[in-house]
């Protein structure tokens, strides 16, 4: 009888859900197609918090929501004025950094997350820049890290949106994203971040796919796959451009 009881209290403890608030969400759309005529566009993130339990007395739920691009390394220079001339003079390689980045959030940031816990998720913007990549001749790094934000931020590539998640009776939440037409084609995620008093209590992960379609994905292979194949009809279409305008502009003058 003891042995049944255990059993049946070891069923209970594996069948009780070992949070009591999980974030269940859905996105607007997860393929986003770049065409010629592409000139942005708009991800909805939505969902809902699902409760094993009635909601604790503690702090307020918040939510932030991240939306990352494809990683890659970044070179960034700095010109000085040398006799003259503008020239490079110093150089930091940024070994991982988003080509998009945006973070949504219900709240001010520096009152809904601990910053603990931003260091370990690496959430806010100025944390998803990863790390430096080989030796760093330079004594001070900041300069091209805040460089490369202010760049960015300036391009529409890197957003912070504070109070832009939407918390409807503390239960269902949305948050827009605005896409610009210069995104970099690869797989997007998105986080959603579930927290209480700063703390991270669930989290979710989803994925969009962003692609080339058409003819912009055709020449994008080609020129890849075929290089020489892309380089020679590259070098046709240039003559053949000349020649037209030449041949328009002899009308013309007739």
């Amino acid at each position: 009888m003891r042995r049944f009881a255990l059993l049946i209290a070891a069923a209970l403890a594996v069948a009780t859900p070992t949070r009591a608030e999980e974030v269940v969400a859905g996105l607007s759309q997860d393929n986003i197609g770049i065409t010629a005529s592409f000139d942005g566009s708009e991800i909805l993130i939505y969902g809902a918090v699902k409760r094993y339990a009635p909601e604790p007395a503690t702090g307020p739920l918040e939510i932030i929501v991240t939306l990352e691009g494809p990683v890659g390394p970044v070179t960034i220079r700095r010109k000085s004025r040398e006799m003259g001339i503008w020239v490079n003079t110093d150089a930091v390689e940024v070994g991982a950094a988003p080509s998009f980045y945006a973070v949504a959030t219900s709240g001010p940031m520096h009152l809904i997350l601990d910053p603990v816990i931003d260091v370990r998720e690496r959430i806010s913007i100025p944390l998803a820049v990863r790390a430096f990549a080989g030796p760093i001749e330079v004594s001070d790094v900041r300069p091209f890290t805040e460089a490369l934000l202010r760049i960015r931020k300036d391009e529409g590539l890197y957003q912070l949106d504070e109070g832009a998640v939407h918390i409807v009776e503390g239960t269902l939440f949305r948050a827009d994203f605005e896409l610009p037409a210069n995104l970099t084609e690869g797989d997007y995620k998105t986080r959603i971040f579930l927290l209480r008093d700063g703390n991270v209590i669930d989290q979710h992960r989803a994925a969009i796919y962003v692609r080339k379609v058409g003819l912009e994905r055709w020449l994008f292979a080609l020129s890849r796959d075929y290089a020489p194949i892309y380089g020679a009809l590259s070098l046709a279409l240039a003559v053949f451009s000349g020649w037209a305008a030449a041949a328009v502009f002899r009308l013309i003058r007739s």
